[in-house]
């Protein structure tokens, strides 16, 4: 019964005129996880966890900012008849890459004022945001957004899923694909697999924490987009997160490959 109420209800509390949604509540907590996790991780590379916190007190805002004006970018004539729903972020409508494009120059600005490696902060960095991409999947959900395609009531039902999730992707008069789910137990995977490798000797050097990030979170979402109907179009049917996704990907690999073969960097977890 209570998971059929969360699913129905995308909001969390009301005191009021104050409406406290879901969405907001699950993000804050990926996001608190995630800062524990990094300012941990900073610690055991000998870096003041501070540093951890001050980049969240900058870039979190800022990455807000860059989301939502990535989103409307692409979405400019809506906005444009409805400029007074810019700022309603609590409706949906925030795009991870323009986050993390703007969360990635702050720690860049952070790390030069501060004399700290660039490549070590995002090591430390990039799993805590990939944990935070796992939860923040689920406000989608609580905002029955992030879906795909109609199916059938018998096909989700064919994945073993909770009944709650089940129900709440009947959206507009059809079931359809939770591609939320898709993408958050993909990524899910990812961290996992991340966390392994991280903690082994030898086997990741300075950089490759981020960069394994970098390889595997556009591979997951280049292949979940193409399932999606809700997405960003650059151009008719060119989406513009899959172009982004295998921009990163190929980007990713081929740094990967100079700095293994140019650079003498230091084995990360020997730093």
């Amino acid at each position: 019964m209570i998971f059929d109420l969360l699913a129905l209800n995308p909001i969390a509390l009301q005191l009021g005129g104050l409406e406290i949604h879901w969405y907001g509540v699950i993000i804050a907590m990926g996001a608190l996880i995630g800062v524990i996790m990094a300012m941990r991780e900073a610690k055991r590379k000998h870096l003041d966890p501070d540093n951890i916190l001050d980049l969240v007190l900058y870039g979190v805002p800022i990455a807000l900012v860059g989301a939502r004006i990535y989103y409307v970018i692409f979405r400019l004539p809506y906005y444009m008849a409805y400029p007074g729903e810019i700022i309603k972020i609590w409706h949906g409508g925030i795009a991870i890459y323009g986050g993390l494009i703007a969360a990635f120059i702050v720690l860049l600005v952070l790390c030069k004022k501060r004399n700290i490696s660039p490549w070590l902060m995002l090591d430390i960095a990039a799993p805590s945001v990939l944990f935070g991409q796992i939860v923040g999947r689920w406000g989608n959900f609580m905002n029955q957004e992030a879906f795909g395609a109609k199916t059938t009531l018998d096909f989700l039902q064919s994945l073993h899923l909770p009944h709650f999730i089940v129900e709440q992707m009947y959206i507009n008069g059809a079931y359809r694909q939770p591609t939320f789910l898709y993408e958050s137990m993909g990524n899910l995977i990812g961290l996992v697999l991340i966390l392994v490798l991280r903690n082994r000797k030898h086997l990741l050097k300075r950089g490759e924490v981020f960069l394994s990030y970098l390889i595997w979170y556009p591979a997951v979402r280049f292949f979940v987009e193409g399932m999606r109907t809700d997405s960003l179009y650059i151009l008719p049917g060119v989406r513009v997160s899959q172009i982004l996704s295998l921009v990163l990907f190929v980007a990713a690999i081929g740094i990967w490959i100079y700095r293994r073969k140019m650079l003498d960097d230091p084995w990360y977890n020997e730093l």
